[in-house]
């Protein structure tokens, strides 16, 4: 089964996906928590200078989000048109990875929706 062509990109692809997916979480997160240091920066009367400096690291925070959640997209497709290719193949049907990435992809796409 090892010597199965398409399996490694399968797994590499599978692999990218995941790491995007935890990526943007981690992005979600991090405005989450920026935001809220802001907002309670301002309720405590917090230095302007202060202040502004926590409003442009909440900026950057909320630009990486678009930009990661693109290259989620990007990278399902890829694995939506690689599993499509393999599936044509009867010996992939059976493997552990053509399965792993059809798993990641239902966790995945919800995010993208």
């Amino acid at each position: 089964m090892a010597g199965l062509p398409g399996l490694k990109t399968l797994k590499i692809k599978t692999g990218t996906c995941k790491r995007v997916h935890k990526e943007l979480k981690s992005y979600e997160k991090e405005v989450e928590r920026e935001s809220a240091k802001t907002a309670s920066m301002r309720e405590n009367g917090a230095d302007q200078f202060d202040l502004k400096q926590q409003e442009n690291v909440l900026v950057e925070s909320r630009m990486m989000v678009p930009d990661c959640r693109k290259r989620l997209e990007a990278a399902v497709a890829d694995l939506e048109a690689l599993i499509a290719e393999v599936e044509d193949d009867e010996a992939m049907l059976e493997t552990a990875e053509l399965q792993a990435a059809k798993e990641v992809l239902a966790d995945v796409k919800p995010c993208i929706s």
